[in-house]
């Protein structure tokens, strides 16, 4: 059991598809970032200094500043500026991976024209048989 499992393991789809998830986690965060300290800095500039992490409507009717306030009062909110800034994180993870699979589709591409090895064609190789039986 223990060497089927070291077989399972070691096959190359698990190790590809750790590396896979590892990356996606990392290439996740920078995304994160750049959405959260340059994407939606430059909307908000651009939308009169708004602040989508601050948008919330509190379901209690209270009246509070920010959204700190309204969470440590325990009130229940409605944070549909977190939700704004997570579609537009969504966004660009797939316009990354959008163009993370083009460019890798095209090194395949490339790669397949170049490996093409030309050969005799089947009519060539018909004449050929056809000598070779005239003899």
């Amino acid at each position: 059991m223990l060497k089927e499992f070291k077989d399972f393991i070691m096959t190359g789809n698990v190790i590809d598809f750790a590396v896979a998830v590892i990356m996606a986690g990392a290439i996740g965060l920078v995304i994160n970032g750049f959405v959260s300290d340059i994407v939606m800095p430059v909307i908000g500039h651009l939308t009169g200094g708004m602040s989508f992490d601050n948008l919330f409507h509190a379901l209690d009717g209270g009246e509070y500043v920010t959204l700190a306030d309204a969470e440590e009062s325990g009130a229940a909110i409605v944070a549909y500026g977190r939700w704004i800034n997570t579609i537009v994180n969504l966004i660009t993870v797939g316009f990354v991976m959008f163009l993370i699979v083009k460019a890798y589709n095209n090194s395949k591409k490339k790669e397949e024209v170049a490996e093409a090895p030309a050969g005799p064609s089947e009519t060539d190789l018909l004449t050929e048989i056809r000598d070779l039986l005239a003899k």
